[in-house]
């Protein structure tokens, strides 16, 4: 099923929430709303769902214009972050409802929910009720009675928020199998990168109710459109650094390097202000020397260990480099930037190659 919003708009009284919004959702796809806390990713869903009811603009499935059709025949299946589950029915009785609702014969219920359970391993938890089981369990349970449905679209409000680090992992995986295997068409609404980017065809990231970038993970990681995105997505961040074009040099109170003759005919003018963003893979003792100052602080990761490096100016450079820890706290260092990966932003956060060309050009 493929969903459209057109100039989708919500308030909530005298707050305009979303504003304007366009999206466009393929059949079988899986699409993350990603942003901060109040970036009217849940407001967006819940309007898919009929919980709100939208301000302007519309929500289609399909072809079908939905402003004003119901929740219950929307025909959507819903996973909240509480699970939602009845705490004084059984399990089976929790995955069988929205069945029993429509009224289905017993024996065909009995097959689904067996058939159900068994997809996600809870077949021998049916007998129980949901205060026996496990976060993971519940969570389980819940895609299960969103899933049994057989619903056009499926719809997942934070629905990992409450489990611990090891089962996130699991459930990621997890999740996305079943929506791959059934064809689904999902949402999934989360404040965390890592779910987005590891359980998504495409992130659509929010700030403010609008969306600022809709990528796949990839593309968003390598080309954001702004310091925004570029700052979001990323684990370790970004390292962000200011200065000016000064005859063919990025040039920083604690930074200079030369700009390649394809960055400089990309519109860039003399003295013009910059902000360079490079990621900590990109930041290591073999890419130059550009990179001068002193380390401020090293977190040992076990693969991995991440280096924050204070330069001349106060301004700070992250680098994560393979193996065990090398350098010492307060060591001044010299290393240098992989220039091939440097993004380049205007003096207002955008983009500059990709806003011209769509894509970043090798610096």
């Amino acid at each position: 099923m493929k969903i459209i919003l057109k100039k989708f708009s919500k308030n909530f009284g005298q707050v305009e929430v979303i504003k304007d919004m366009d999206l466009e959702i393929e059949s079988g796809e899986m699409v993350a709303l990603l942003g901060p806390s109040g970036c009217g990713k849940t407001t967006t869903l819940f309007a898919i769902c009929g919980i709100h009811n939208i301000t302007s603009g519309q929500i289609l499935f399909g072809d079908r214009v939905i402003n004003n059709v119901p929740t219950q025949e929307r025909n959507v299946g819903v996973v909240f972050q509480n699970y939602a589950l009845y705490p004084h029915l059984t399990i089976y009785e929790n995955i069988a409802f929205p069945l029993r609702i429509r009224k289905m014969e017993k024996s065909e219920i009995d097959q689904l929910v067996q058939e159900y359970s068994e997809m996600v391993g809870i077949s021998n938890l049916l007998s129980r009720r949901p205060m026996h089981l496990s976060g993971g369990q519940q969570q389980r349970v819940a895609l299960v009675r969103a899933l049994i449905r057989k619903p056009n679209v499926l719809l997942m409000d934070e629905p990992l928020a409450n489990l611990d680090a090891a089962l996130r992992l699991r459930m990621r995986s997890e999740i996305r199998r079943i929506q791959q295997e059934t064809g689904i068409t999902a949402i999934l609404v989360t404040h965390d990168q890592v779910e987005a980017m590891s359980m998504s065809d495409r992130i659509a990231i929010m700030n403010d109710g609008k969306i600022q970038q809709i990528s796949t993970p990839t593309e968003m990681y390598s080309d954001p459109k702004n310091t925004f995105v570029a700052g979001f997505i990323g684990n370790p961040p970004i390292s962000f650094y200011n200065g000016v074009l000064q005859k063919n040099y990025f040039v920083g109170t604690a930074m200079k390097f030369e700009l390649s003759e394809a960055t400089l005919s990309n519109g860039i003018q003399e003295e013009q202000k910059l902000e360079i963003g490079v990621r900590p893979e990109y930041v290591h003792p073999n890419f130059g020397d550009e990179v001068e100052g002193k380390i401020l602080f090293i977190e040992p990761q076990g693969r991995e260990t991440l280096y924050d490096i204070e330069l001349d100016d106060g301004q700070v450079i992250r680098s994560i480099q393979m193996g065990s820890q090398q350098y010492q706290m307060g060591e001044r260092i010299q290393w240098g930037m992989d220039h091939k990966n440097i993004l380049v932003f205007d003096e207002n956060g955008e983009n500059i190659f990709s806003k011209l060309y769509g894509t970043s050009p090798k610096l």
